[in-house]
């Protein structure tokens, strides 16, 4: 075959004449680069490759890794997890071999990454995220994505979404806008852990954590800083009164002082805050996390304590009645499950109150029915958005497009087990979130996520727009 037979068999000269036009009309100083840089764009991308690894997260916990090709590049995407699987939430597939990481080794979630989803999305087109998902969610045919594992769905789902983006030579935030059908440029405020408990510490602590969020800064940037600061006067603090010990972290960063009060942590952070000069800038959350020590129709608030006295049971109206008084004596504005997954009477009967925001993270577990019936009955007015819990990013989408229909807030949430991953910034800012909780202000995996987001404020610039006072939608 001649040269000319060839330029004509694959149309290659009117290509490389609109490619030698555009430079021109480009006035570029490097014509091959440009030329180059024009022919490869003029290619549609679509998926090459999959291939999957399993890697560990924060807590030395198997998770899945995956590597998703086009001809554009390579894309990288892990999976978080949870420290167990909820009735309602999407299930990880681990292999259950307890010679080989306690049985929590996800090798068979890999195989069906490098198997199965990769020959079914071998060729497809990356910005048509939905099709993608539901491409996978086809092939696994469960409710819960139990056949190929939630893990493994998700990995792919990202690494496909950040594809994407790439594909339209956009910030993977505003691709997820594009995919969510608004615009958005509010960057959300972030939700601190500073003190943990909970089963997140070894300390008698019944109530997950306290943290908090500075609504008083102008930006994002600002917004960390008061954070930052926060928590190491924190740190002073609880060096002073309990010594080197007490500052010992949870799993998701925050201090763990051996208190076993509400009160007792509360009046830290408080002491903290004063200390920084941020004052009533600064707003209290707290994560109850009440399933863990409901027992029937009781509360057990001495369920960590080696010698419990068994006096300290409370009712659903005893834990609305300490509810009011801890609202009233401190700036707390959101608390996150305060009372079981399946205590609904209570749920909305507090969240009828109107005190705080009131979050449902165990009630809802990311679940399109438990939400729309959360809805329906005012059982609280806030979803923490986590996505392993769903599975896809076309489905995160739908639950939060639900949530924001109602005019509920919408928290955007780590894991437990997390890696250096910073999808959750991107999805945040994407959605229009106005709220990120990913852990304390410290450890690198949780890091990742606030730093990404201050790039992308940066990158923003004037467009850039501070949830602040705004954390909370307006009814």
């Amino acid at each position: 075959m001649s040269v000319q037979e060839y330029l004509d068999k694959h149309m290659l000269s009117r290509r490389i004449e609109d490619a030698v036009n555009a430079a021109v009309r480009a006035k570029t100083s490097d014509p091959v680069l440009f030329i180059s840089n024009h022919m490869r764009k003029a290619i549609p991308s679509v998926i090459t490759k999959i291939k999957a690894r399993q890697i560990l997260d924060s807590r030395g916990i198997p998770t899945v890794e995956v590597d998703l090709y086009t001809n554009k590049g390579m894309f990288r995407a892990s999976a978080p997890s949870g420290d167990g699987t909820g009735m309602y939430e999407a299930v990880d597939l681990r292999d259950g071999d307890k010679g080989s990481y306690l049985g929590n080794s996800v090798t068979k979630a890999i195989k069906n990454i490098n198997e199965k989803i990769s020959e079914a999305l071998i060729g497809m087109d990356p910005t048509l995220q939905s099709q993608i998902d539901q491409a996978i969610i086809d092939l696994d045919k469960t409710e819960k994505k139990s056949e190929l594992g939630a893990n493994a769905i998700l990995a792919v789902s990202i690494a496909a979404c950040k594809a994407g983006a790439a594909e339209k030579e956009v910030p993977l935030y505003k691709h997820i806008a594009d995919l969510y059908g608004k615009a958005n440029s509010t960057i959300p405020v972030p939700v601190f852990s500073v003190i943990s408990g909970g089963k997140h510490a070894g300390n008698s602590l019944a109530f997950q954590d306290i943290m908090i969020l500075p609504t008083g800064a102008s930006r994002f940037e600002e917004a960390l800083q008061m954070g930052s600061e926060t928590y190491h006067h924190l740190k002073a603090v609880i060096l002073e009164r309990y010594g080197a010990g007490g500052c010992n972290v949870g799993e998701v960063g925050g201090l763990a002082p051996n208190i076993s009060s509400v009160r007792e942590g509360l009046d830290l952070v408080k002491e903290a805050i004063n200390r920084t000069g941020f004052n009533d800038r600064i707003k209290i959350a707290i994560d109850v996390a009440a399933t863990e020590f409901c027992i029937g129709t009781k509360y057990d608030l001495e369920f960590k304590s080696p010698s419990r006295s068994g006096q300290n049971f409370k009712s659903g109206e005893d834990m609305i009645h300490m509810y009011k008084e801890l609202c009233g004596d401190y700036p707390i504005v959101s608390i996150e499950d305060p009372f079981d997954k399946e205590d609904w009477e209570h749920n909305k009967f507090f969240c009828a109150l109107g005190l705080c925001q009131v979050v449902g993270d165990d009630l809802l577990n990311s679940n399109l029915k438990r939400i729309e019936k959360a809805i329906q009955e005012s059982a609280c007015n806030s979803l923490i958005l986590k996505i392993n819990q769903i599975g896809t990013v076309t489905e995160a989408i739908e639950v939060v497009k639900l949530a924001k229909d109602a005019h509920w807030g919408v928290v955007t949430s780590h894991r437990w087990g997390e890696t250096e991953d910073s999808f959750i910034a991107d999805l945040a800012v994407g959605l229009g979130a106005s709220q990120i909780k990913a852990g304390a202000p410290c450890r690198g995996e949780r890091l990742a996520k606030y730093n990404q987001l201050l790039r992308i404020e940066e990158e923003l610039g004037d467009q850039a727009i501070y949830a602040g006072e705004d954390w909370r939608p307006s009814s």
